[in-house]
């Protein structure tokens, strides 16, 4: 289990507000934006990151997390595990306080670099799960 009760929690109502989503884009069909759109009924302000940068729910795109000219507290992330790690790296050098693997997305070697740094970190989970787990 990567991420108990307590870290999801905490990553979930303590830090922050502004969730960068990064594979999200206007594609219904994906995964990635129906949560986008759970993530905005709970007050985050969700940020897409994907190569194309087209706005989704009529926030601004961006190509990766480096070119967001905000903080971001939290990364989602909708990528394959192989392309997974790179993009935690990327949030700790962003500054984000907290990195959430999707459902299926794992990478061992990311999560103990991730928690290393000091970011709360979970994996194969969906925050549009837990969130309305914790009404």
């Amino acid at each position: 289990m990567y991420g108990d009760e307590a870290t999801v929690r905490k990553i979930l109502t303590e830090s922050g507000d502004t969730w960068a989503v990064v594979g999200l884009s206007n594609n219904r069909q994906r995964a990635a934006y129906g949560v986008a759109e759970v993530l905005r009924c709970f007050g985050k302000r969700v940020v897409p990151v994907h190569p194309k940068a087209e706005p989704v729910h009529g926030e601004q795109g961006y190509a990766s997390l480096a070119d967001i000219p905000f903080d971001v507290d939290v990364v989602d992330v909708f990528v394959n595990s192989d392309l997974a790690g790179p993009v935690a790296d990327e949030a700790v050098a962003k500054g984000a306080k907290a990195v959430w693997f999707q459902l299926g997305v794992v990478d061992e070697a990311a999560y103990e670099r991730t928690r290393a740094a000091g970011l709360e970190m979970v994996m194969d989970r969906c925050p549009a799960i837990e969130l309305p787990a914790l009404r």
